[in-house]
């Protein structure tokens, strides 16, 4: 039987499916999760009936696709087809190393034409013989095969001869969309751009409208998942807008990406990571200008000299908490090599540059609704942070970057921390000059020590200076212990001075939360906008 697009049936030919039924499936996916202790299946009461009801919206044939020595792959779907009903996540998709496929010499009289069975045959049902996916070209789809030995005439007919001693590494690709005409050509093409050739496709669709499309795919030189991951990533958003049902946007963007968060490794592959021009320099290491899957980046390098436990223990928590979040206002994490001595840490690339070197370098004067969009910008990253239950405990300028638009990021998390259960902590740590007198007097402190750094911050926004400019680090802290804060500024709107205050009391009781500032700070910048319009 020939594949017909927009009909959603499986690509492997007819079968006859017997006695078996999707409900005994199901119940051997159910018995098989419960037995190897899987905790959804073991803890949660419904999950049984949500997975039956999971096979009942998908045809026969899915069910005798399932592979019972893999039966997470049930999760994974379900999963996607979840995702796949917020308009704003489509496509949703999952990308996995599967296997290396070891070629044969030309010639050798055990090689098979076919070419394509995977020297993982255990992982599928492979009495099921499932056929190339070359029949794809009755679709009139243009499916690029990437030749790993330069030898196009390789390439015709069904046979994949390499060279001796190759391995190719295979990967699974799924999708889940709204279920409509082309939607396969649509995917096929996209995998196609990205050099990727399709040995097998099992489509689905779904009794209400969705489809689930799996690929077993080539053309992929590296064996970790999460550099294609994120190629599929920036190939979909080339093509925002033209996915069935999707209402995606650049605006949206972010929390799509933020629902698939969970299916990638953040393990990034150094061979294709190009270091550039040194941005700045710490004690420990420096931040560079890079290049990582064609997006400019940002990568922190950690100095293979200096490395000693603290520092690694510092660098475990920093990724530990980038890996959590995702928000407009925070710096967005890309990966990491956890593989000494090459630790770094790669994130979103801010041409910007920082907040301090904005007021103190460049001595750019703010107006008065830029200074407090900026400010704005920082409480809303704060409030996601807090609501995270994160702690950042070094907020200042330095910390705080824009990137083309002049939307500024909360950045750097070398001493944030997970608040803990007690929800105070008592180590000294942060900068001086923005450091709150409860973390100089090592006594227990909690979220409202970013907000009196906040303060600071805002004061540096008015005024452009230095906090304690006239002083040193440690005499700036001696002050703020007894009670010393920055001179207020004489030139700025009244409003904000008393925020200001309030955020820097020595009560952490008495700040204000990063809500409540947000709230405060929105209906400020609606005032000074109506007056600069001339409304009331």
């Amino acid at each position: 039987m020939d594949l017909v697009e927009g009909v959603g049936e499986s690509s492997s030919p007819p079968r006859s499916f017997g006695s078996f039924s999707a409900y005994e499936i199901a119940n051997d996916v159910y018995n098989r999760l419960v037995e190897i202790g899987n905790e959804e299946a073991t803890t949660h009461p419904e999950f049984r009936d949500q997975l039956e009801a999971h096979f009942n919206r998908l045809p026969t044939s899915y069910a005798l696709d399932i592979n019972l020595d893999r039966v997470e792959d049930v999760l994974v779907h379900q999963k996607l087809l979840l995702l796949a009903k917020d308009p704003e996540n489509l496509p949703v998709f999952h990308v996995r190393f599967l296997e290396n496929f070891w070629t044969r010499a030309d010639g050798d009289e055990d090689q098979q034409d076919e070419g394509i069975v995977l020297s993982h045959a255990s992982d599928r049902k492979r009495e099921m013989d499932f056929e190339p996916c070359s029949k794809l070209q009755d679709l009139n789809l243009e499916v690029r095969r990437n030749s790993l030995d330069n030898d196009k005439d390789n390439l015709e007919g069904d046979s994949f001869r390499r060279q001796d001693d190759l391995h190719v590494p295979i990967h699974e690709v799924i999708f889940s969309a709204v279920d409509k005409p082309k939607l396969l050509s649509q995917l096929s093409a996209l995998l196609s751009d990205l050099g990727l050739n399709i040995r097998e496709a099992h489509v689905f669709s779904t009794t209400d409208g969705y489809s689930l499309d799996v690929f077993v795919v080539d053309g992929w030189p590296l064996q970790e998942a999460q550099a294609l991951h994120a190629a599929m990533e920036r190939a979909i958003a080339r093509s925002e807008g033209s996915w069935p049902g999707s209402s995606r946007s650049k605006s949206t963007m972010e929390r799509a990406l933020a629902a698939q968060a969970n299916f990638v490794d953040t393990e990034i592959d150094t061979r294709l990571l190009k270091i550039g021009e040194k941005i700045a320099s710490g004690s420990c290491g420096d931040l560079h200008h890079g290049v990582y899957l064609g997006q400019d980046v940002a990568v922190k390098i950690l100095r293979s000299e200096h490395l000693n436990e603290a520092l690694e223990d510092e660098f475990s928590h920093e990724v530990t908490i980038l890996r959590e979040v995702q928000h407009r206002n925070v710096v967005r994490f890309i990966g990491a090599c956890t593989k000494q001595p090459n630790l770094c840490i790669i994130t979103e690339y801010m041409p910007g540059g920082s907040l301090y070197e904005y007021l103190h370098k460049n001595h750019c004067t703010l107006t008065l609704p830029q200074l407090v969009q900026f400010a704005i910008d920082v409480c809303r990253g704060m409030e996601y942070l807090h609501k995270s239950n994160i702690i950042h405990r070094d907020l200042k300028t330095a910390n705080l970057l824009m990137d083309s638009q002049n939307v500024v990021k909360v950045a750097d998390f070398g001493v944030a921390r997970f608040q803990n259960q007690e929800g105070v902590m008592t180590a000294e740590t942060g900068t001086y000059r923005w450091m709150a007198p409860e973390v100089i007097n090592h006594q227990p402190y909690d979220q409202k020590a970013d907000v009196f750094s906040f303060a600071i911050v805002l004061w540096e926004l008015v005024t452009a200076k230095i906090p304690y400019d006239n002083m040193t680090p440690l005499q700036a802290a001696l002050g703020v212990r007894q009670g010393r804060r920055p001179d207020l500024p004489t030139n700025t709107h009244p409003k904000l001075l008393e925020l200001m205050q309030r955020c820097w009391e020595t009560v952490p009781g008495n700040r204000p939360s990063f809500s409540e500032i947000k709230l405060e700070l929105k209906r400020l910048l609606q005032e000074i906008q109506g007056k600069a319009d001339g409304s009331e």
